[in-house]
């Protein structure tokens, strides 16, 4: 980063995220503060806390407990004049807003000041009435907004009219140095097929993902239940997360079905790639659109076949028919014919997927990737900041960022 001078101070960016969990938005937020100090930035993130503040504290950003959770309106009222002060005290440049309830905190607090507000549209947020509409909407209140898909830009612009000059199209991405093939250990394969008591020889199907229906793992179930094939054992991984209402269900689906002892239902699993690697088929099964969806991009990383569903994100991450295929929203039918195809490709075909698949995930959906072009975001909004009106151009990052963070 280049020296500071009085046009140019070190550039502080706020994120501000409900909590530090598990979930894509999340990981974002990490890889985004961790790239902002490599960067010289100061970054600064402020949540309700959870398991992975470590990860922000160990990459050199600051984190700040508030609860910017909380839908209260009475809170997030309060939570305005405590970010107000974080912005004062730390001389915040931008603050970037990754959900709705914080988002209406952090636009009000940047409001009558130079303070540069934006925000990251993570899903097509439900419309259920006028109250829900008003809700979302502060998540297009950004001088800037991240769109995660070209699915969400479109939710943007029809339901909020948002000008398309103010948004910005950035996949997510993910790091290859984990998601990949090379970086898994047999040893790794061989603990997690022992917990979770795989046959030997089986054709495993996995489908990562939270025990709610919209994840439509009952249809999966229903598909493999027609393929009739004893040969292959199915690990759904994933937490009820206190919904035990439907994981009962599914368990007796699997019952009735005549699947017992070839579906195992696990809670969690804390080495993806490794669980990456095990798989012959990975299915993503959503009857609901997602906005982005990272399991497709994480097994095809892996080299893996993936089957997802024909909407929302999973549309431009699965290059149909040749990294994967897409199959009509809660088509049993057309899951069981794409597993069937899927668990019937040769050794051949299968490498010349993997290796189609990894290329594709490589040059288009890297945390690389994503970083740069949200620091190019970040670079815009701080040159309107220092020329004192705004232009709605692209600029490079390295301009403001320096020559360090460009190599």
């Amino acid at each position: 980063m280049t020296q500071n001078t009085s046009a140019q101070k070190q550039p502080v960016i706020l994120q501000v995220i409900p909590e530090l969990g598990p979930g894509g938005a999340e990981q974002g937020c990490i890889d985004i503060s961790n790239e902002l100090v490599r960067a010289g930035a100061k970054s600064i993130v402020v949540s309700n806390g959870g398991d992975r503040v470590h990860e922000i504290l160990r990459g050199g950003g600051i984190h700040i407990d508030m609860p910017v959770h909380s839908k209260n309106p009475i809170t997030m009222m309060s939570n305005v004049g405590r970010l107000r002060d974080v912005i004062k005290e730390h001389d915040v440049d931008i603050v970037h807003a990754r959900s709705r309830a914080p988002a209406w905190s952090c636009h009000r607090a940047c409001k009558n000041s130079d303070t540069k507000f934006m925000t990251t549209c993570h899903a097509p947020y439900n419309i259920s009435g006028n109250a829900k509409r008003i809700y979302n909407s502060s998540i297009a209140k950004g001088e800037r907004i991240i769109a995660i898909s070209n699915y969400v830009r479109d939710y943007l612009t029809l339901n909020y009219k948002v000008d398309a000059r103010k948004i910005r199209l950035i996949h997510r991405g993910i790091g290859l140095e984990k998601f990949h093939p090379n970086a898994v250990t047999a040893e790794r394969m061989i603990k997690l097929a022992k917990e979770w008591r795989i046959p030997d020889e089986s054709n495993i199907v996995m489908l990562p993902g939270r025990l709610t229906r919209w994840k439509g793992h009952h249809i999966l179930i229903e598909a493999l239940s027609k393929l009739n094939r004893a040969d292959v054992f199915c690990v759904i991984i994933g937490s009820d997360q206190g919904r035990t209402g439907y994981r009962i269900e599914l368990e007796s689906q699997i019952k009735s079905l005549g699947l017992d002892g070839h579906i195992r239902i696990v809670d969690h699993c804390n080495d993806m790639p490794a669980a990456y690697m095990l798989a012959n088929v990975v299915i993503s099964a959503s009857t609901d659109p997602e906005g982005f969806g990272r399991i497709p991009i994480e097994a095809q990383a892996m080299g893996k076949p993936i089957i997802g569903t024909d909407h929302g994100g999973a549309r431009e991450t699965i290059l149909r028919r040749q990294t994967g295929w897409l199959v009509a929203p809660g088509s049993v039918e057309e899951m069981a014919g794409a597993l069937s195809e899927a668990l019937s490709l040769t050794p051949s075909q299968r490498s010349i997927l993997g290796t189609r698949a990894m290329a594709h995930i490589a040059a288009n959906f890297t945390r690389e990737k994503m970083a740069d072009e949200t620091l190019n975001v970040y670079a815009e909004l701080l040159e309107e900041k220092l020329s004192g009106h705004s232009k709605l151009q692209s600029v490079q990052h390295d301009r403001l960022f320096g020559d360090e963070n460009a190599a």
